[in-house]
């Protein structure tokens, strides 16, 4: 992945296929790499440019550690869009997903169309407490066990439907033991450190470009109510619900999203 510096910072990025570009953004401390396996190959079969990257705050992108606001993801975002070559289809997942929609408000002439999931206007006491807490936890050098870390991450973010079955269960599980062994970085705890307290659901009846947004009807970390009310914000906003699915639906049921993402972007759907 070529590393190149935008916005004052160095960003690190991936762009795979060709055709109209799509740029997508991970949510909190998460790496571009994970749309690879499933959305970036339906998206360049489909024929876009797709392009990925690490926000600041995942190395090999600046960390940043000194402190992150969502001005400076959007600005992430617009930059690497003017790079490539606007406009772009943006789709975010979480965290990402208010990047998205933050950008169409802020930059509407480099959005083309919108596609959020996990998508909140508004934070939620829950999920601000829980925020909180895995703040603390690095604050005060406090390491969860790896077990017992990969058995929070399922049990919050997938849906009881992914785990019902003990062998599929375990294979979730291996993969989250795996990568819960090392201490949380300085980059994703100013990610965590962002400021989520302003409700946007004002805001967001300005977005005047194509939306959809897609809710995962398991999503404990953001609720698909949540979701809805973005959609109901939107002027013209398109809102699908997706069963069985988790805060990690693009994983869980990655069949079922791609066919959302592709059928909107390309006017199918």
């Amino acid at each position: 992945m070529p590393i190149t510096t935008l916005n004052g910072i160095r960003l690190n990025y991936e762009v795979t296929g060709t055709g109209p570009l799509v740029l997508m953004i991970m949510g909190s401390g998460s790496p571009g790499r994970v749309w690879k396996n499933y959305q970036v190959p339906a998206l360049v079969k489909a024929g876009f440019r797709v392009a990925t990257y690490d926000s600041r705050g995942i190395a090999p992108s600046d960390e940043c550690a000194d402190g992150i606001r969502m001005t400076d993801l959007v600005g992430d975002a617009a930059a690497l869009i003017e790079l490539l070559g606007a406009p772009a289809h943006v789709v975010g997942h979480s965290m990402g997903a208010r990047v998205t929609l933050e950008l169409a408000l802020a930059r509407p002439e480099l959005v083309d169309r919108t596609v959020t999931m996990g998508a909140v206007a508004r934070s939620h006491p829950l999920s601000a407490l829980l925020n909180a807490g895995e703040q603390a936890l690095y604050d005060k050098d406090v390491q969860l066990p790896p077990q017992y870390a990969a058995a929070i991450k399922a049990m919050l973010n997938l849906s009881p439907a992914s785990v019902a079955d003990p062998a599929k269960a375990q294979e979730w599980l291996d993969i989250f033991e795996f990568t819960s062994g090392a201490k949380t970085a300085p980059g994703v705890r100013a990610q965590l450190g962002m400021d989520r307290s302003e409700d946007r659901r004002t805001a967001y009846t300005r977005i005047t470009k194509p939306s959809l947004v897609i809710g995962f009807a398991d999503d404990r970390m953001t609720p698909a109510a949540m979701g809805r009310e973005v959609a109901q914000a939107i002027p013209g906003a398109r809102y699908t619900e997706l069963e069985q699915c988790g805060h990690f639906g693009y994983l869980e049921q990655p069949e079922a999203v791609n066919q959302a993402i592709v059928g909107f972007l390309t006017g199918a759907a």
